[in-house]
């Protein structure tokens, strides 16, 4: 089947790589918040060994926990302004009536604010 100058497919498509960009921002923020708490646990149990070396390990976790969620926040970001720039590209006969082009930036946007939100939380309440 050829592919004609108008593809709705093509709007669909990006829709879908958004959603997987989406979705692989999250599972980094989340990433990030385990590791980041992990640290408080290996805190607590280094606590009864080695207190020094657990408050080492505790910090080098936190570090590296905000530094997951900060970059799973950046790409989610990123991604929401891509997609948002492609789909300005697209012919207005390749959108579904009634689309808004700027609903999928503002949802994107958001869900980033949140994660600026909880790298904030991680790097406040660090032990």
């Amino acid at each position: 089947m050829p592919i004609s100058d108008s593809d709705p497919r093509v709007f669909f498509a990006a829709e879908r790589t958004l959603l997987a960009w989406l979705r692989t921002g999250l599972t980094i923020i989340a990433l990030g918040f385990v590791v980041s708490r992990f640290g408080l646990f290996l805190q607590l149990l280094g606590m009864q060994s080695q207190p020094h070396s657990a408050q080492t390990h505790a910090s080098m976790s936190a570090a590296l926990g905000i530094g997951f969620v900060v970059v799973g926040t950046l790409a989610i970001a990123v991604v929401a302004f891509q997609h948002h720039r492609f789909v300005a590209t697209l012919p207005m006969r390749d959108l579904p009536p009634r689309y808004s082009r700027t609903v999928a930036l503002v949802l994107s946007l958001l869900v980033s604010a949140f994660g600026v939100a909880l790298a904030i939380y991680l790097l406040l309440v660090h032990p």
